[in-house]
Order: structure tokens, then C-alpha cells, then sequence
């Protein structure tokens, strides 16, 4: 029985570092985005690239 309780254990944190990890992406996805409008609305072409890149990297 031990070796299930370890086993469930293991599945459960791995599940909750799962949903975190999607979190995060999704906030860093956000932050970018919002960066992208403001680069577009001030014209910074190379801020820009770097976060356009950086996004793409993300997805």
C-alpha cells in the first residue's frame, strides 16, 4: 500500500507542477502581449521583434 501512496504522491505533484507551469506561460504570455500593444502604439520596431520573438518561443 505504501507503494501506491508514493506513486499517487508523485502523479499529484506532478499535476500541480503541470497547472503552475501552465500559469506561468499564460502570465508571461499576457505580459507580452500587453508589451507587443505598447511597442506597436509607441512604434519601437526592435522592442517589437524581441517580444514577437519571444512569444513565439513561448507558444
Amino acid at each position: 500500500m505504501d507503494k501506491m501512496k508514493v506513486t499517487y504522491e508523485v502523479m499529484l505533484s506532478l499535476a500541480a507542477e503541470m497547472v503552475w507551469d501552465e500559469a506561468l506561460r499564460k502570465h508571461r504570455s499576457e505580459e507580452l502581449y500587453k508589451g507587443i500593444d505598447e511597442a506597436l502604439a509607441s512604434g519601437d520596431e526592435l522592442a517589437f521583434r524581441n517580444l514577437t520573438d519571444e512569444l513565439k518561443t513561448l507558444n
